[in-house]
């Protein structure tokens, strides 16, 4: 099994989950009540577990406190071998007072970095790659940790901090976010991100020597800088709201996977991209499937606006489908399409059909402006998955009855009805092909 060693600052990130629905009598802040403690492994810790998730067997060579809070660190750390070099000090918290989901204030203790231990003998032997995750607490600045990571002889993954050392040279691929590769590399950030991230990321693999430099553009995505190559941008999926807390981390931890696993690192950068954005989204994979449309349904609700919903297999997108989707869309607050997988559309197209594959159709239904979000569904209707999303309206293109639609049924037991768009006449799927299979002859 691929083995990827993650080195750094592991954190206790605590979050206090409440509700604000006053201002104090004597200032005017916020009261938090009703808070519900989540507590989670940070940090260096959070980039192992999310990169053990990814499918690699990790090591993680942290350093640990000997309080409290370090015993819950261990505690949450389980199904990841842990190396503890011993905190010089107290084990760093995060803790976020959040009401309705969004910060209000964030509490630290653990004060600066103390250092720790030295790094044992044979720590990185059998690693396919280390990924560096660096808080600015003094694992990555050790010196035996410097060492060994400068005599490498597999691909460095470093994901640096401002308070830490930088990179040792040769690193394989980089990491820093927009504002700490414009700070480290004295450039302008005054340009767009994805030329102030190329002009920074240019400056900054010299420096370090290394292989390639992905300088991440938050919602943006990232670019990628090697050598004399031109730049690669690599474009984030849209992502509904969402907690961005630990989305580096789990940038970095994907794109270390993937090279451990033997990606080049644009591949990797790719994957990352994806992955950093279903995190923020609240889902666990990498696609904008049923976790995202169901997010999107739950923000538009809680707002107090109406969820729409569509289906079908749009194979071969045409003027037809656009034009049926954008009369959906303005039916409400959002719109989810509800996508047949190629199984069901084999199933009911014929097995010729689809003529494009299900993640294709997805990727070009999710370019559309009208489009929030696209759920694959496998069974012959989606009544199932419309169980999960609870649309207020289900509207279909065409020359339906209501009454013909098996969705109908479903939807009035929460009380959202099935509606009739317009069509284009003249358009179809089944046309085009037929008209490509003429003209092939």
């Amino acid at each position: 099994m691929t083995r990827l060693v993650v080195i750094g600052d592991a954190l206790l990130d605590r979050d206090l989950h409440g509700r604000a629905e006053r201002l104090a009598p004597d200032a005017p802040v916020p009261v938090v009540d009703a808070m519900e403690p989540v507590a989670r492994a940070g940090g260096a810790g959070l980039a192992a577990l999310l990169a053990a998730r990814a499918g690699v067997d990790v090591t993680l060579v942290t350093a640990l406190g000997a309080d409290a809070a370090g015993e819950e660190l261990r505690t949450l750390l389980r199904g990841v071998d842990v190396i503890d070099l011993g905190l010089h000090g107290a084990t760093p918290e995060k803790i976020r007072v959040l009401a309705g989901g969004r910060p209000v204030v964030r509490l630290d203790r653990g004060g600066e970095s103390c250092g720790c231990g030295p790094l044992p003998a044979g720590a990185l032997d059998g690693a396919d790659a280390v990924l560096v995750s660096d808080y600015g607490r003094g694992v990555a600045a050790e010196p035996t940790v410097r060492a060994a990571l400068a005599d490498l002889d597999v691909p460095l993954i470093w994901d640096p901090h401002p308070k830490g050392p930088e990179p040792v040279r040769g690193a394989t691929l980089v990491t820093p976010n927009l504002k700490e590769a414009t700070a480290s590399a004295s450039t302008s950030g005054e340009d767009s991100a994805l030329a102030a991230g190329e002009t920074a990321g240019r400056v900054l693999a010299e420096r370090w020597r290394a292989v390639a430099v992905a300088v991440t553009l938050s919602e943006r995505g990232a670019v990628v800088v090697s050598g004399d190559s031109p730049a690669l941008a690599v474009p984030a999926p849209r992502v509904a709201g969402g907690d961005p807390c630990g989305a580096g981390d789990c940038f970095a931890a994907t794109a270390a996977a993937r090279i451990a696993q033997g990606a080049l690192p644009s591949e990797a950068v790719r994957a990352a991209v994806d992955a950093a954005s279903a995190f923020v989204a609240g889902d666990d994979t990498p696609r904008r499937h049923e976790g995202d449309a169901r997010a999107v349904a739950e923000r538009v609700r809680a707002a107090g606006g109406t969820v729409v919903a569509t289906g079908g297999c749009f194979d071969l997108l045409h003027a037809g489908h656009v034009r049926m989707l954008e009369q959906a869309r303005a039916l409400g607050d959002c719109l989810i399409v509800c996508l047949n997988s190629d199984a069901s559309v084999a199933r009911l197209k014929g097995d010729d059909r689809p003529l494009v594959e299900q993640e294709d159709r997805a990727a070009v239904l999710n370019g559309l402006a009208c489009v929030d979000a696209v759920v694959v569904f496998d069974e012959d209707d989606p009544r199932a998955v419309l169980e999960t999303i609870r649309p207020h309206v289900w509207a279909k293109g065409g020359d339906y009855a209501v009454g013909e639609l098996p969705e109908a049924e479903t939807l009035a037991r929460w009380g959202g009805r099935a509606v009739i768009v317009p069509y284009v006449a003249g358009r179809s799927t089944t046309r085009l092909i037929t008209e490509v299979l003429a003209r092939a002859r």
